[in-house]
């Protein structure tokens, strides 16, 4: 950073500058340090620099708008010691923001990506920024791809809605195949391909339609054939259609040549031009052209372009210090080579984890906490319509009981240092630590993990729950009872009823037919508690019952309806219990 100028400032001449790395967000809060800086004054400076009429705010934006705080209620115009940087240093500036915020406040990890983004845009080469950071160059090479992604799909990767291999592969995309798959994504009826298979629909296919054509499709002789419900004809022998193309690409290299271009690159078919690794350069300083072939037929022309390697050592040669760049390792083995060892070792470890159930089942453990490309595994997140339910649930015994039952099987993993928590998002070496704490555990240890895990990703409101309830032989009168919750959410006056005549009888239920539903509540609500009759804490409604028994006859219910679909595959006696009558409750219970 070039060095600054130390000077005081009218605090009506500071603006939070664009550059700086929250500009634009909602003011923060700052009653942490207020009362210091009202106390003591600014004890470290804000970095500045000049903006047209009024200085902006590069680092120091909690700080700014704590001392804007004191000048309100003082009334004063305050003095505030500041940094100048030159107004030049757009670079440094950005830099400066980053360092700034990700010290005092984390920022998210799009932020960072952003950030790291307008450094490159301002100058920046890679190596440095990951110099600034502390941070290897192919990390940041990984977050500039990703910054370069549409801002709807990098908010559905903030918000964990996409996995790694996902946003790796959607990082490999044109502007318009993202547009594509974000509105497969949004589609009611069409699926947004995702993980191993969202690469292979980005790169793969063999259908290539005509508007890819490069040369004019009248003169084509193979098949074009017509696509009644598309706008464009598709290419029926894709060799064909590469011959042609090939040819059209041809010329068009040999035209940028005639036009004074030093140099015309074609990238193999299906390599990709990684804008984020060059820099522009005109074709008089020796620019050149790079042609990006997709395997769909896209041929992309990126005219005034070298890599940022080229661009350094230009840089320093010009400068009389030589190249010093160190050369780029060469791998040692070619892309098809890697494949193919990669591939025979992996059929070679599935046989393997084939004959080894004790390992297997331990690397599965590992796959659902930590989830891969090929797991989507998520706990359940309780969500519910209304406050009064999230709280009853909550503040339930067997969310207690699910607490208890975590720590145990956290304690296991905390206690080989080792984060137990499940994360959708993790990457490799996540999941191999996780692998790696669950060898090092016992069967029954790996078994207390294990119910943890598959108790926490049991999803809600199905047939798989009414499964579990059944044959783990669940007393659901000792997990729930009768709240006032269950009283306001309970409306129909028909299930009222026969809740009524359940838990009293008959003749008591229909001498309160009458009754509003709210005096019939109260009703049943004294029968449990027992006002003016026997006590009865112990009774359940058949909604609440194991199996499940439907209150009134033919109407619709969910947990019952769910038993019904699988009641078969687990007891088939118990299955006709559950289109039971209100009169068999007492029974089925």
């Amino acid at each position: 950073m070039a060095q600054t100028d130390l000077k005081h400032i009218p605090l009506d001449q500071l603006r939070i500058s664009k550059l700086n790395m929250r500009h634009g967000r909602r003011k923060p809060d700052v009653s942490d340090i207020l009362p210091s800086i009202r106390e003591s004054g600014l004890r470290q400076t804000l970095l500045v620099r000049r903006e047209g009429k009024s200085y902006g705010v590069i680092a120091g934006r909690r700080r700014f708008f704590a001392l804007k705080e004191i000048a309100k209620e003082t009334g004063k115009t305050l003095l505030v010691p500041c940094a100048i940087m030159t107004e030049t240093d757009k670079a440094s500036a950005l830099a400066a923001s980053v360092i700034e915020n990700v010290g005092r406040l984390p920022a998210t990890e799009m932020e960072q990506y952003e950030a790291f983004k307008r450094l490159h845009e301002e100058g920046k080469p890679v190596e440095d920024i990951a110099g600034f950071f502390g941070v290897t160059e192919l990390l940041v090479r990984r977050v500039l791809a990703l910054a370069a992604l549409a801002g709807p799909i990098r908010k559905l990767y903030a918000e964990d809605e996409l996995d790694r291999e996902t946003i790796r592969a959607l990082t490999l995309a044109t502007p318009e195949q993202q547009a594509e798959w974000l509105r497969l994504w949004e589609s009611e009826t069409d699926r947004a391909p995702m993980g191993r298979s969202c690469k292979t629909w980005i790169t793969g296919g063999t259908t290539i339609t005509t508007d890819k054509a490069l040369f004019d499709p009248d003169t084509y002789e193979g098949l074009v054939t017509a696509d009644l419900f598309g706008e464009q004809g598709v290419f029926a022998d894709a060799d064909q259609f590469w011959q042609a193309q090939s040819a059209a690409i041809a010329q068009r290299i040999e035209a940028y040549r005639k036009d004074g271009w030093r140099d015309v690159i074609c990238l193999e078919r299906g390599a990709y031009f990684h804008r984020w690794d060059h820099v522009r350069c005109a074709k008089e300083d020796g620019g050149k052209v790079f042609i990006e072939i997709r395997h769909d037929g896209t041929a992309t022309f990126h005219e005034g372009q070298i890599s940022s390697v080229e661009a350094r050592k230009r840089e320093r040669s010009a400068k009389g210090e030589g190249d010093t760049v160190p050369a780029a390792i060469r791998p040692e083995m070619s892309g098809p080579l890697a494949d193919y060892i990669l591939l025979h070792r992996h059929a070679a470890a599935q046989a393997s984890l084939a004959t080894a159930p004790a390992i297997a089942l331990r690397l599965m453990v590992a796959h659902a906490m930590a989830g891969s490309a090929l797991w989507d595994v998520r706990p359940f997140e309780l969500r519910a319509r209304k406050e009064e339910t999230q709280a009853s649930v909550d503040g339930s015994k067997s969310v207690a009981a699910l607490a208890e039952a975590t720590g145990r099987s956290d304690a296991l993993f905390k206690a080989l240092t080792v984060n137990p928590a499940l994360r959708r998002n993790g990457d490799d070496y996540r999941l191999c630590e996780l692998f790696s704490a669950l060898l090092a555990l016992s069967d029954e240890d790996v078994s207390t993990v294990l119910a943890s895990v598959m108790a926490r990703t049991l999803e809600a409101g199905n047939g798989i729950v009414e499964a579990v309830l059944h044959v783990c032989g669940t007393n659901l009168s000792e997990a729930w009872h009768p709240d006032e919750t269950f009283f306001d959410l309970t409306k129909d006056k028909r299930a009222i009823h026969a809740m009524i005549a359940d838990i009293a009888t008959a003749s008591l239920a229909d001498s309160c037919r009458t009754d509003t539903g709210k005096a019939q509540k109260q009703v049943l609500a004294n029968r449990i508690r027992g006002e003016g009759c026997e006590a009865n804490p112990d009774w359940r409604p058949g909604w609440m019952q194991v199996p499940p028994t439907r209150l009134v006859e033919g109407a619709g219910s969910a947990p019952i309806d769910a038993w019904a679909r699988v009641a078969g595959l687990f007891d088939g006696e118990t299955g006709g219990n559950a289109e039971a009558g209100p009169q068999t409750q007492s029974d089925a219970a």
